[in-house]
């Protein structure tokens, strides 16, 4: 798996965990501004409601005003009051919108209807025939009430004599208030407009939803991918931010890819240059053990024989890892293959090697598949690296000759999962088991279980490399009452996403 330099990752974007979603803030930028200037709308429209549901209530009360003064009429011994007691009770009938009156005269001096009713601010100053309005409190049964006074102040009886009556007729805003709440809901909060304000409301989330779109396929395009995939990010449909953002993170993308690459020719050189050397120390040492008969000498030469086998044991992982790396893998290409032969194949091979270390290494055949004596079983084809695969399968055996000990059985079987669309190969073995507080770790570059045997801690991880790079999965687990099973499982040809794992 590809290492990022510090160099690279020091150029990484920080993302704050208190860092705000941009959807969320667009939304908020578009819609509570429109929700403020609804609001304000709404505001402004009662407050012109309220005005002219004043206009309309002080009309009402000049005229009301003006119809009280005419049934009041000057006579020589004072003033005839023509107003019927019925009269008074139409007026006064509205228990919900009282209507209260008041004459007076000279002004302030009460004659007839509500004492209660305070008179103007200025009395003094009010002008004939021009009505004055006001808002007054006046005491009731139900408590204090505020109401809307129209005064209107005449003048009587004859010039040089002549008197002043003032005429006050009041009304309760109840009306008033029902009248703007009325023209508020008429004007601000119809049911076409709110309706209007809701469909307008989804349409700038649905805008919003398809133009962050591009951001999110972008997330999922990285998002998706595993740690080595450095491949270059397509959006050319996006919009002109995103394909900038996209190209900024294909630039960061080929700088890791050449990182990664220059590391992978070094190993690659590095192993190339050293495997020359070795092979002609172990020459010289088997030389030399033939040559020489001092036992010291042949001890100490069998040691530099034994480390120089070694060495290029782990040259050839090296070499070997290095082309399980992705772009290696991209490079080689895949095909169509018979793992079922593959596998047989290389368990003959490595047949021999087993009865030199004392095992016994043979191939199981499933039940049901090729029963009948000289038929082959039917091929079991995957797509792939043969040649990365054949390694991984092969450093599966090699670990089990290695350690599982003398007179130990080793059986290699190859089967088909159909249900999951995948191809099983597992390697067991009668050793003596790895711990389970091992089976992840063992996994892991240059990790030894144990000191014991000629390994370098790089077979399993190899393992692991090449199946991760076929959309596969290794697994180990204990077998009682004591060995190791070794399972690889990749997808067959055909297999959908969810079934490959990706």
């Amino acid at each position: 798996m590809p290492v990022l330099p510090q160099s690279l990752l020091n150029r990484l974007p920080v993302v704050s965990p208190g860092s705000r979603s941009l959807r969320r803030h667009l939304l908020a930028w578009l819609l509570l501004p429109q929700l403020v200037l609804w609001l304000a709308a709404a505001v402004i429209t009662h407050h012109v409601a309220a005005r002219y549901a004043d206009r309309a209530i002080d009309h009402g009360l000049y005229l009301s005003s003006r119809a009280l003064a005419r049934q009041v009429k000057p006579v020589d011994s004072g003033l005839l009051i023509d107003f019927p007691r019925a009269a008074r009770d139409i007026i006064e009938s509205d228990p919900d919108d009282r209507v209260y009156y008041m004459v007076s005269s000279p002004p302030g001096e009460f004659i007839l209807g509500n004492h209660k009713l305070t008179p103007p601010a200025d009395i003094e100053a009010l002008v004939p025939e021009r009505p004055s309005f006001y808002d007054a409190r006046i005491d009731t049964a139900d408590g204090e009430v505020t109401v809307r006074v129209a005064a209107i102040v005449l003048n009587y009886g004859e010039p040089g004599r002549g008197q002043r009556m003032m005429v006050q007729v009041a009304k309760s805003r109840v009306s008033r208030e029902a009248l703007a709440r009325d023209l508020l809901v008429d004007t601000a909060l119809p049911l076409p407009l709110s309706l209007l304000v809701l469909a307008m409301s989804a349409l700038v989330w649905a805008g919003v939803r398809t133009g962050l779109a591009p951001l999110a396929r972008l997330r999922e395009a990285v998002s998706g991918r595993g740690p080595d995939d450095l491949a270059p990010i397509e959006l050319e449909s996006a919009p002109e931010e995103v394909r900038d953002l996209a190209a900024a993170v294909n630039t960061l993308l080929a700088a890791v890819r050449d990182s990664v690459a220059a590391q992978q020719r070094f190993i690659g050189d590095a192993a190339h240059q050293l495997r020359t050397p070795l092979a002609g120390l172990k020459a010289q040492t088997e030389l030399a053990l033939k040559e020489t008969t001092d036992p010291a000498l042949q001890a100490r030469l069998r040691r530099v024989h034994e480390s120089a086998t070694r060495s290029a044991h782990l040259i050839n992982q090296l070499m070997t890892l290095a082309r399980a790396e992705p772009e290696s893998v991209a490079q080689i290409g895949r095909s169509r293959f018979d793992l079922r032969r593959l596998v047989q194949e290389l368990t003959a091979e490595l047949v021999p090697r087993a009865l030199a270390e004392g095992a016994d290494l043979g191939m199981d055949q499933p039940e049901g598949e090729g029963d009948t004596p000289g038929e082959e079983p039917p091929a079991l084809a995957i797509d792939g690296n043969a040649l990365l695969i054949r390694e991984a399968i092969a450093n599966l055996i090699d670990n089990a000759i290695r350690y599982a000990g003398r007179h130990a059985e080793i059986t290699v079987r190859v089967r088909e999962d159909s249900a999951r669309r995948r191809a099983i190969v597992e390697v067991d073995d009668t050793g003596p088991g790895i711990p389970e507080a091992l089976h992840g770790a063992i996994f892991e570059r240059f990790f030894r279980g144990t000191q014991e045997g000629r390994g370098c801690g790089l077979g399993l991880a190899i393992v692991r490399e090449i199946v991760e790079r076929h959309h596969g999965r290794v697994q180990v687990a204990r077998l009682h009452p004591h060995g190791t099973r070794m399972s690889v499982s990749l997808p067959l040809p055909g297999a959908t996403p969810q079934e490959r794992g990706t």
